[in-house]
């Protein structure tokens, strides 16, 4: 007997942005789209008419915002699962979610690493609130670690204190699973209002915009828009090196501009800007393992002092032997997440 398919409905008023949840969801062949809605009062007749198992609802909708969107449908039809994907992430607001009985919340330039995770989590009877335990620094807060705790949420645990955004390494050992990860990340960014910044060869580039454009992101209208900027990474190394040795003062300052330019085109509340690098990679590959470390401490610097979130791409063949293993462990130690493919 053919197992049954768990029915979605995907509630956003951003176009570009249903897209790319609904190319994320493809990944799971038990998961299947029976709706996209981009109207909150829209969104409550139809949850009542076909009772989905599962309602991703963004709060800022015309008409009915989610918040209030959520009330009715939870009246409607109780048993559908609510998960918000939303750019807010006001303390007000994600607290009102909780309320709501929602089993889940992701900010959305997030939705790329903790999308299908938190479906999958929230099909297992689980609840997900990772973004906006972040967002709010829950271990430091502790009426907010009280209230997460009564719901049986544990803190999210930051993996460095100094670390404000999120500062995340790949480890991967072809091009196109560096391709996939990268196009989710940027491609949650775009497709949600905000900005991105590449830094990369010329060959990983131009694979993007590809990718990025399979993905359903208008890429044309982001570059003209100002909110994808693309940057040879072997040009951004040269203009951070002083007699071949690489200056963190002068790098602050160049990537520090390029993120403010970025930002300044973005119109959506609480802006952010997603960038990917390969400018450490170069440089390890250049035989300048030190500056790659260098540069890492560079990037949690920059998510202290702007609002970005940072992807570092590095390949395996980097990692030949015992010396090449403690420089991969100091690169770690200087993020947030690692990730191996």
């Amino acid at each position: 007997m053919a197992k049954s398919l768990i029915s979605v409905l995907v509630v956003d008023d951003h176009e570009p942005f249903r897209r790319f949840v609904a190319s994320m969801l493809a990944q799971n062949p038990e998961l299947e789209i029976i709706g996209e809605i981009a109207d909150g009062l829209e969104a409550v007749q139809r949850a009542g008419e076909i009772q989905p198992n599962l309602i991703l609802l963004d709060i800022g909708l015309p008409g009915l915002s989610g918040i209030e969107a959520a009330r009715r449908i939870r009246a409607l039809s109780p048993s559908s699962k609510i998960i918000f994907l939303s750019a807010n992430h006001s303390q007000d607001i994600t607290e009102e979610a909780l309320r709501m009985g929602a089993v889940g919340y992701i900010a959305k330039p997030d939705a790329a690493r903790e999308l299908l995770a938190a479906v999958e989590a929230v099909l297992q009877g689980k609840q997900f609130f990772r973004s906006i335990l972040l967002a709010h620094q829950i271990d430091g807060d502790q009426e907010t670690r009280k209230h997460a705790l009564l719901r049986g949420l544990a803190p999210l645990q930051r993996h460095k204190g100094d670390i404000v955004g999120h500062h995340e390494v790949l480890f991967y050992s072809d091009d196109q699973q560096l391709l996939d990860r990268v196009s989710q990340f940027i491609g949650a960014a775009l497709s949600s209002g905000n900005a991105s910044i590449i830094v990369a060869t010329g060959a990983h580039r131009e694979n993007l915009m590809q990718s990025l454009q399979a993905y359903g992101v208008d890429m044309v209208a982001a570059i003209e828009d100002g909110r994808y900027i693309a940057l040879d990474a072997a040009d951004m190394v040269s203009t951070c090196m002083v007699d071949g040795v690489f200056d963190p003062v002068r790098s602050l300052q160049n990537f520090g501009n390029i993120i403010l330019k970025a930002a300044s085109a973005i119109q959506v509340e609480h802006p952010r800007v997603a960038v990917f690098g390969e400018c450490a990679d170069l440089l390890w590959k250049q035989g300048n393992p030190e500056a790659a470390i260098q540069d890492e401490k560079l990037c949690n610097q920059l998510c202290k002092r702007y609002d970005v979130d940072i992807l570092c791409g590095y390949s395996r063949d980097n990692v030949r032997g015992v010396s090449d293993e403690e420089v991969a462990q100091q690169i770690c130690a200087e993020h947030s997440a690692v990730y191996h493919r």
